[in-house]
């Protein structure tokens, strides 16, 4: 009789977890739905990084067919700029540097295989700032390339909701940006 409540009382539970999930708009991330133009993708970074190779697997687990070159039938997707630069934030007693700010900016457009925009240039700027503590330099370091290895996932996911955006809305784009491209 026991276990019996207690298997009832388990799957009220977890009907209930379901239920309080599904209420609260919670949903599992599906992958991006990017322009048909986009199943062939060369993919440009300047400034290397994990970016592209993050990119790249987005990219892929989103359905795309990313090339090692560009070609016929085959979309580019160029980011000039990806840098991280550091800002101090504030200063504590004789003038110790206390709190920093990680900045990541990140341009990038696509072009179809015919060398039209289908993104014209987009920029996205995200940062982090964090408690840097004197006695501790290697702690902050590894503190750093954590907060590096967190904007990268959160500027990928940025680039793929543009893309996906530009497929569900084929954003219209000026034709002054289109020919400079």
């Amino acid at each position: 009789m026991r276990a019996l409540k207690a298997r009832h009382l388990f799957h009220a539970s977890l009907l209930l977890s379901v239920l309080v999930l599904g209420a609260c708009g919670f949903h599992l991330r599906e992958s991006a739905a990017l322009p048909a133009s986009m199943q062939h993708v060369h993919i440009t970074v300047n400034g290397g990084g994990d970016l592209p190779r993050m990119l790249a697997r987005a990219l892929r687990d989103a359905g795309v067919s990313v090339e090692d070159g560009s070609g016929p039938g085959v979309a580019e997707l160029r980011v000039p700029v990806a840098a991280f630069s550091t800002d101090t934030l504030s200063a504590g007693g004789y003038v110790r540097i206390t709190e920093y700010a990680v900045r990541y900016q990140v341009r990038f457009n696509v072009t179809d295989a015919a060398g039209r925009a289908l993104l014209p240039d987009q920029q996205i700027n995200m940062s982090r700032e964090y408690s840097y503590d004197a006695a501790n330099t290697v702690g902050n370091a590894s503190q750093v390339e954590e907060i590096q290895r967190s904007l990268n996932d959160d500027m990928v996911q940025a680039i793929l909701f543009r893309l996906q955006a530009a497929g569900k809305h084929q954003l219209a784009v000026p034709a002054a940006a289109a020919s400079t491209h």
